[in-house]
């Protein structure tokens, strides 16, 4: 219960007992109401004015956000850096290598294709940096399928390159005897006189005249097809087929140094000059077929001759004098 209170009445000299008015304690309702209402109206005033105050796990998504945006830019750079390392091999892979080794360029076209169909990229859609992730993973998967066909190319330029490497060590390319152990080049290719006949007749190879026992040497690469005499006229003889349609053929041999179906590179010691068979002389006759067909080996003698001394040999197989077989 409420406390009663009195106040001294001075002309009655007796207590009085304070009577509550109904009014005043409205008033008083109202005044309390009215200053809650004032204070609060003067906080949100100065709580609109003063700085936002943000909570520590909003400070960690925006430090957050602020990072993956500086990431997602570093990587839309490493990507044009990367598309201009792209750029540069493509157009070497198809003006250089691919020319090189006689294959058809790829298409632009082809090269820069994108994506068709339905939109990839549709589940990184609908938020605040949605442009620079749907950019930034739309360039990463072009760059990855133009990388897959640059790879694939390579891959195939290595393939010809390999083949290329094969093709140019099997071509019989240098002289079947070395230069300081000929005495002369005798014969070349073309119409010369028969030894035995006298008649004139076409002489399908090349004669090296050496002491017998010069050493002979493989062309080219490749494997002894025969080694044999059975051959009408070319008495101890080796053939090596070098693939590509190249065969060579080293006549009037003293003896052999391999065997059928031995594997044999450039240079390898085959045989030895000798005057077997049809042969006036000792000499290494040699011959050069291509598809079958024999060819002036004269062509061939890039790998081992100085554009001097081929210069000479040219000017001595020219001659039409008389062959030694």
């Amino acid at each position: 219960m409420s406390k009663v209170k009195y106040y001294y009445d001075s002309e009655t000299l007796s207590y009085r007992k304070i009577e509550k008015k109904k009014g005043r304690k409205l008033g008083i309702v109202l005044l309390s109401l009215l200053g809650t209402l004032l204070a609060g109206f003067l906080v949100f005033l100065v709580y609109i004015n003063l700085p936002y105050v943000e909570t520590p796990k909003e400070k960690t998504l925006k430090r957050e956000l602020a990072n993956m945006e500086l990431q997602y830019e570093l990587l839309n750079k490493k990507m044009s850096e990367a598309e201009n390392v792209l750029s540069e091999v493509a157009e070497r892979d198809n003006n250089l290598y691919r020319v090189y080794f006689e294959a058809n360029p790829i298409p632009e076209e082809q090269r820069k294709a994108g994506f068709g169909g339905i939109n990839r990229y549709k589940n990184l859609e609908g938020f605040d940096n949605s442009k620079l992730i749907v950019n930034t993973s739309e360039r990463l998967d072009i760059l990855t399928k133009q990388i897959v066909v640059q790879s694939r190319s390579l891959d195939e330029v290595s393939q010809l390159a390999e083949e290329k490497e094969k093709l140019l060590a099997a071509i019989p390319a240098i002289q079947p005897v070395k230069n300081e152990d000929l005495t002369r080049m005798a014969s070349g290719y073309g119409y010369r006189t028969d030894p035995f006949t006298k008649a004139r007749k076409f002489h399908y190879g090349m004669d090296f005249t050496s002491p017998r026992g010069t050493p002979v040497y493989a062309s080219g690469d490749g494997v002894i097809s025969r080694a044999d005499n059975t051959a009408t006229g070319y008495g101890n003889h080796i053939r090596i087929d070098h693939g590509y349609g190249y065969v060579s053929l080293y006549a009037h041999l003293y003896k052999y140094n391999v065997r059928k179906g031995q594997k044999v590179q450039r240079g390898d010691l085959i045989g030895f000059v000798g005057s077997t068979g049809r042969s006036e002389a000792p000499h290494l006759h040699y011959e050069v077929f291509k598809d079958d067909e024999r060819i002036n080996p004269i062509n061939f003698y890039y790998g081992n001759l100085t554009p001097e001394e081929f210069a000479e040999m040219q000017k001595q197989a020219q001659q039409e004098n008389q062959s030694l077989d």
